[in-house]
This record gives structure tokens, C-alpha cells and sequence, in this order.
């Protein structure tokens, strides 16, 4: 029998909880820079691109100095398949919840996006084989409170390290809760699904109590985390 969450059902515009950890638990972002490459990569992936104007500067530009239109031009990019609503990277896994716009858009988004990473970890570290514990994980999300306690979930996944490294969740740079409460922007994360289920007139502090805890006395967190966790 499969571990649980191994078999995926994909629908078209179905929400995901996407998750992975390093294989025997080990370290798959060590240094600052391997998180750094991480979310470059899915800047790159989820970015738009507009190939109308890449093609337009291609034909534009001298030859020998095409290289990095032409390296643009031949990325995937799912911008088109996927939206990614929130993310939080740990030393040894990650959790990214995805919104899959076309059938199987996760799969190929996954393949490409851990592919890659390897192949950077691999060669940055001068290891070889796999680094990910087996294929991702992928939870089909059916109800919208599910998809808000989801978020709240993997946002509060940082909160064992305030014990030893001073870190709180409001704190943790890896995580997207601060694109929730507005402290910066990412163009290529969208928070808005989650955010428009909470009041208008206070969005980002309603979500931060109810990331907190203040509403339900975190309650559901060990509900989700049954649910989502081998």
C-alpha cells in the first residue's frame, strides 16, 4: 500500500497542500543562499512572462548577446497552470499550497521545480543521489475552512524554533505570513483566495489572530496537522 498523500487526485482548479522532506530528514536548505536559490526559482516559474516582448528584444539584439533572452524564453513557466497561495521552507522540508488552474499543472510544476533544486543542492554541496524523502506529498483541500486553516498551518510551522533560536512566526523570514499582514510584496505569491475570506475592513490583523490562535485556541492546527502529516 502507498504512504498516505503518495497517490495524487488532480482536478482542474482544485487547492493543494504540497509538502516534501529532505530523505532520513536531512537538511535541504543549510545556508541562507539555498533559500535564497529556492524562491528564485519560483520567482522564475511563477513570474508572467510576456514571450511577445522577449521576442521582440531577441530580434532586436546583437547575437552574441542573445544568450540570457534566449535562457528566459526557454524556462518553464507556470504562471499560466498554477497560483502558489502560501509558502514556509523549514531546514528539513517545506509546505507550499498551491491552486492548480489545469490538470496535472502540479506535477509538472513539482517535477521541474525539484529537479532543479537537486541538481543546484547536489552540486553546491558535492553529494550525489536523491535529496527529497520520495515524491511530494499532495492533499487535496475540499472545503474553504480547510483551505484557511491550511494557510494557518504552514505559516505556523516556524513555531518550535522560538524556543532555541528566538524566532517567532511574525518574525521567520521563510515563510509567506508576512506578505499576509502586508509587511513586504511578492508578485508571484497569491494571498488574496485566503485573505477575502476575513473582514474587509481588517484583513491582515483579523489574519493575524487568526494565525495566532485568538479565535479557536489553536484548536485546529491539530486537526490539520492529523490530516496532512505521515
Amino acid at each position: 500500500m502507498p504512504a498516505r498523500n503518495v497517490v495524487k487526485d488532480y482536478l482542474k482548479n482544485g487547492y493543494y497542500h504540497i509538502y516534501n522532506r529532505g530523505v532520513n530528514k536531512r537538511k535541504i536548505f543549510k545556508k541562507e543562499q539555498d533559500y535564497k536559490v529556492f524562491f528564485s526559482y519560483l520567482k522564475e516559474y511563477l513570474e508572467p512572462r510576456d514571450e511577445k516582448i522577449l521576442r521582440t528584444a531577441l530580434e532586436e539584439t546583437p547575437w552574441r548577446k542573445r544568450a540570457g533572452i534566449l535562457q528566459k524564453l526557454n524556462l518553464n513557466n507556470f504562471s499560466k497552470t498554477i497560483s502558489l497561495l502560501a509558502y514556509c521552507l523549514m531546514t528539513n522540508h517545506f509546505h507550499l499550497l498551491i491552486k492548480q488552474k489545469v490538470e496535472r499543472g502540479i506535477e509538472r510544476f513539482m517535477k521541474s521545480l525539484a529537479t532543479r533544486y537537486v541538481m543546484y543542492f547536489n552540486k553546491r554541496y558535492r553529494r550525489v543521489g536523491p535529496l527529497f524523502q520520495d515524491t511530494y506529498k499532495a492533499v487535496l483541500v475540499e472545503t474553504d475552512e480547510q483551505l484557511m486553516h491550511v494557510s494557518r498551518y504552514i505559516h505556523c510551522n516556524p513555531e518550535e524554533l522560538s524556543s532555541y533560536k528566538g524566532l517567532s512566526l511574525l518574525s521567520y523570514p521563510y515563510s509567506s505570513l508576512g506578505v499576509y499582514l502586508g509587511k513586504w510584496k511578492v508578485g508571484w505569491l497569491k494571498p488574496k483566495e485566503v485573505l477575502d475570506y476575513f473582514s474587509k475592513e481588517a484583513r491582515e490583523a483579523d489574519y493575524k489572530d487568526f494565525v495566532l490562535g485568538k479565535e479557536d485556541g489553536g484548536d485546529s492546527l491539530l486537526f490539520i496537522k492529523d490530516l496532512v502529516l505521515d
